[in-house]
């Protein structure tokens, strides 16, 4: 199913990548259902589609990359006796593709979750990040069980506990963030860099790379080992498996099939 333009998302792909560009800059690209249900479909369109390598998810407006969930929304759906928190970024917790987050400005609460799905994080030097969820009372979903799988333990409980924003240069030295840059112009180019190196390796081992390294990173090694076993075995198998080597030796670039 191809996905259906919305205001709330700009999405476009664009030499092999999929842009998703949040565009509720007024509410600093605050997660509504709307755009929460936007993100899922943009994210399984690009799944589906065979040109699509990786993607690469912003922020419009300059202030904010994304600022959390709608707070507006919550307290509506709290008076209407709602529970829960609407759509998820179910698509993209699971996505077989490389994600790239490009973060300029404030990525808090829900807006950090949402960069925590993604692969990569590059931000600009402006850019604060943070969970301040404790201080309205409520929990962390996605970073409260993963941001200690990301930074060191005493990092993330620092960042959880007190509900207060680090600054861009201590998420790149707590490997938070994998780039820090001066600019949004900056930034945009670093992203399709990162993506263009991606661009240059086999999409079938990007893709067995992805799931062994996200399924295995909670087991024991040789159960990630035996895990990875039968994800060997199908890359062996196929043509692109001979063509990288064969190129190679030709000294050419290699021409994936993606079979």
């Amino acid at each position: 199913m191809a996905f259906t333009p919305r205001p709330e998302l700009r999405y476009e792909k664009r030499d092999r990548v999929a842009y998703l560009t949040l565009n509720r800059p007024g509410a600093m690209n605050a997660l509504n259902t709307e755009l929460r249900r936007a993100i899922n479909d943009a994210i399984e369109d690009g799944e589906q589609d065979d040109q699509v390598l990786a993607f690469i998810v912003t922020g419009e407006g300059g202030r904010a990359f994304c600022a959390g969930a709608d707070l507006k929304e919550m307290t509506r759906r709290d008076a209407e006796g709602q529970v829960g928190r609407g759509i998820g970024e179910d698509a993209l917790a699971v996505c077989s593709k490389p994600v790239i987050a490009a973060i300029d400005g404030y990525c808090l609460a829900g807006g950090l979750e949402l960069a925590l799905r993604c692969d990569i994080r590059i931000a600009t030097e402006k850019s604060t990040f943070g969970l301040p969820e404790p201080r309205r009372s409520l929990l962390a979903g996605y970073g409260l069980h993963n941001l200690s799988r990301i930074i060191p333990l005493g990092e993330a409980l620092h960042i959880q506990l007190t509900g207060a924003p680090i600054t861009s240069q201590r998420a790149y030295d707590i490997g938070l963030i994998q780039r820090r840059v001066t600019d949004r112009a900056a930034l945009m180019k670093e992203a399709d860099a990162v993506a263009d190196e991606i661009k240059l390796c086999a999409p079938l081992a990007v893709k067995a790379i992805k799931t062994i390294v996200k399924t295995g990173r909670n087991l024991p090694v040789e159960y990630s080992v035996k895990l990875a076993e039968p994800i060997l075995k199908a890359i062996n198998a196929t043509e692109d498996r001979l063509e990288g080597p064969k190129a190679f030796a030709e000294k050419r670039k290699p021409n994936w099939k993606m079979r």
